[in-house]
């Protein structure tokens, strides 16, 4: 028999995990990355930007009200927010670039919070943002393309780390 939301026995648990959006602004993608949150039990979404361009009646469909579970919050400054949370968190950058290593072979540290840094759908992640970031990974992909939806590829690299934390038992 298939199982409904309220009869899973799926524990429910929050990570110390910040999705960090970098300029992400298709309304569809928007809420696929609630529900993908709300999925991983993801502490928080950050986005740069204005509310009103992000937070719309085809997000709101898209997301099948998860935006009402998932905490989040809009920042207009990502340097100045990233130089904030340094202190405290990891920054991680999930981007292709010749110093970036495989998240198949990723050994994540959670000695602290990771913040996961997601780029445009169209450029990525930012080289400004990349030299804020302690670590930059990305998947490896094996055939004509060289990326992948941001939604599918935050998809991916949250189940990666979710699983190692759960791995670990570390929270």
């Amino acid at each position: 028999m298939q199982l409904t939301h309220d009869t899973t026995s799926f524990k429910k648990q929050k990570f110390p995990i910040i999705v960090l959006c970098e300029n992400v602004t298709n309304a569809p993608n928007i809420g696929s990355l609630f529900r993908i949150c709300d999925a991983f039990g993801i502490q928080e979404i950050v986005f740069n930007g204005d509310e009103s361009s992000i937070i719309s009646r085809k997000m709101k469909k898209t997301s099948r009200a998860t935006e009402k579970y998932v905490s989040y919050k809009f920042i207009t400054n990502i340097e100045a927010y990233l130089l904030e949370m340094k202190q405290q968190n990891q920054i991680i950058a999930l981007e292709i670039t010749n110093n970036s290593k495989s998240i198949q072979k990723q050994k994540f540290d959670f000695s602290s919070p990771i913040i996961l840094v997601i780029g445009d759908e169209n450029f990525g992640v930012s080289e400004n943002t990349l030299k804020h970031c302690n670590e930059v990974i990305h998947i490896d992909m094996f055939g004509e393309n060289s990326s992948m939806n941001v939604v599918q590829a935050a998809n991916f690299a949250l189940y990666e780390i979710t699983k190692q934390c759960q791995d670990i038992n570390k929270w």
